[in-house]
């Protein structure tokens, strides 16, 4: 089994930041690529950002420029640093990580609510 654990959700003015985590821990050999998608109310689930094992990164056109996707291979942890936050990037996060030899998996989800 494999699990997700994520942090660093929170409420926070327009402009502001907030530094996301997700661990995963269990029988773990190695981890592929690692992704943070959001789902707002109303709205279909969408990818934020990803990374693969080599490190290379992909964004939403919404987020470029402002969030930044890392990982610590050690750890088994990504991160997503998100800066200039807006409203309309209230959603629940999802961290979605891609264990070799066993399948992919979705983190809780961690609640972000940027105020205007």
């Amino acid at each position: 089994q494999v699990q997700l654990v994520e942090s660093g959700g929170g409420l926070v003015q327009a402009g502001g930041s907030l530094r996301l985590s997700c661990v995963a821990s269990g029988s773990i050999f190695s981890i592929n690529a690692m992704g943070w998608y959001r789902q707002a109310p109303g709205k279909q689930r969408e990818l934020v950002a990803d990374i693969t094992s080599g490190g290379s990164t992909n964004y939403a056109d919404s987020v470029k420029g402002r969030f930044t996707i890392s990982r610590d291979n050690a750890k088994n942890t990504v991160y997503l640093q998100m800066n200039s936050l807006k409203p309309e990037d209230t959603a629940v996060y999802y961290c979605n990580v891609d264990v070799s030899r066993r399948g992919k998996y979705w983190g809780q989800g961690t609640q972000v609510t940027v105020s205007s």
